[in-house]
C-alpha cells in the first residue's frame, strides 16, 4: 500500500487574497516573530493558515493540498 502524495496546484498564478488568518495561526505568527523567527518561518506559518482557510475552506475540501507562499508582490496584514 502506498501513501498518496500531497497534491500541488498546477496553477501557480498571482492571486489577490483577502482572508482573515485564524487566531491559532495569528498567535503562532506573532510568537514566532517575537522570538526571532526567520522570514521563511513566518511565510510558512502564513501559508499554512491560508492553506487551511482559503484553499481548504476550513477542512471542507482539498484535504491533501499543500500551499507554498512564494513571489509575494504585496502583503498587507492587519490585526
Amino acid at each position: 500500500m502506498t501513501t498518496p502524495r500531497p497534491r500541488r496546484a498546477d496553477d501557480a498564478r498571482t492571486r489577490r487574497i483577502t482572508q482573515h488568518l485564524p487566531p491559532a495561526y495569528a498567535h503562532r505568527l506573532f510568537h514566532a516573530q517575537a522570538t526571532g523567527a526567520s522570514e521563511q518561518q513566518l511565510r510558512d506559518i502564513v501559508a499554512e493558515g491560508l492553506q487551511e482557510q482559503y484553499f481548504k475552506d476550513a477542512s471542507r475540501r482539498a484535504h491533501d493540498l499543500l500551499v507554498e507562499f512564494t513571489d509575494i508582490d504585496y502583503l498587507d496584514l492587519t490585526y
